[in-house]
């Protein structure tokens, strides 16, 4: 690869963990406050250690090696790298296994966000799809009989691999929900968990949270050193936005939306990519910029309007208050 094209992933890489975290983060920021400054600084110093090295460093790495066993576990790590022609081949046949599972994966998070999650509108279509929000499963199991079909004509493997990807959300989407429920226990209702258990539970769900990032990397690149340097960088961001600048950021509405929709696009390119048809280095980077770039410009125009109607809503104020 390019040195250009190399930066350009890694950029895309932690830009697309920081905002794909944003969840993850808020609720790290809502536990955090119930915590002693020592449980806070053990779990932002060592916590990050964990989420960048034990998480988004082994989970991809694990995911190249259970793809192509043969390869071994170090030779998972470096074989993107690698001149070897039957290591080449071998990373090359795995691919479509692992691009269609990692598809379909997306494709189902992006339509749970879309029929079946509160939001804020980005775009007028959204709320369209939230009130046929019982069309989500039957979208979701077309979508998933028609990939199966004709990945069954390429290769009954790859096709197995798309049905591994639709079985990693469902298992993952149901830790998600039971997270949600903890989090309001834990902060609404009366709670005797000490500072250790809330660390504990936080680092499993950043585990959790942390498999759409590390799924979506693949659509970026297939080098693990390359991945883990992304989503550490994207992973350390996020942890410093979650000790001071977590309220800024809930305040442009429309990230959320902007994180699904580069969802929505990584899947798709991965499904292509699963099918044969190898699409540039550079595509999925520059996408991802394009989308989260106009969500967060609509974000930022949104925030000015708000705070442009409050300052006449307190000269308003202030006139009536003269006049009296």
């Amino acid at each position: 690869m390019e040195i250009f094209t190399l930066i350009l992933i890694v950029l895309g890489l932690c830009m697309f963990e920081v905002v794909s975290s944003v969840d993850n983060a808020v609720i790290n920021a809502e536990v955090l406050g119930t915590m002693s400054n020592k449980a806070k600084r053990w779990f932002l110093i060592w916590g990050l250690v964990f989420a960048v090295f034990i998480v988004r460093g082994l989970l991809p790495w694990l995911i190249i090696w259970f793809t192509d066993p043969s390869l071994g576990f170090i030779g998972s790590l470096t074989a993107t790298f690698s001149s070897n022609p039957s290591i080449v081949g071998s990373i090359e046949a795995a691919k479509p296994i692992l691009m269609l599972g990692g598809g379909i994966f997306l494709l189902f998070l992006f339509f749970h966000w879309l029929f079946m999650e509160p939001k804020n509108y980005g775009l007028h279509v959204e709320r369209f799809f939230e009130r046929e929000s019982v069309w989500f499963f039957a979208t979701i199991s077309v979508i998933l009989m028609v990939i199966i079909w004709f990945a069954m004509k390429m290769n009954p493997l790859v096709a197995f691999g798309a049905v591994v990807g639709s079985t990693a959300f469902f298992i993952t989407h149901g830790f998600k929900q039971n997270a949600e429920r903890s989090e309001h226990e834990m902060l609404h209702k009366d709670s005797s968990l000490s500072d250790w258990s809330k660390i504990l539970y936080l680092e499993v769900i950043d585990a959790t949270f942390s498999i759409d990032g590390v799924l979506g990397a693949f659509a970026f690149t297939l080098a693990v050193p390359l991945i883990i340097l992304g989503n550490g960088i994207g992973a350390l961001v996020v942890r410093q936005l979650t000790v001071g600048n977590i309220d800024r950021v809930k305040k442009y509405k429309y990230l959320k939306n902007g994180a699904m929709y580069s969802i929505l696009a990584l899947g798709v390119i991965m499904l292509i990519d699963g099918f044969g048809h190898e699409l540039p280095s550079w595509l999925s980077p520059v996408i991802t910029f394009a989308i989260l770039g106009f969500f967060f410009y609509k974000s930022l125009r949104e925030l000015k309007k708000q705070e442009e109607t409050c300052k006449k809503g307190k000269s308003l104020e202030g006139k009536r208050g003269a006049y009296v």
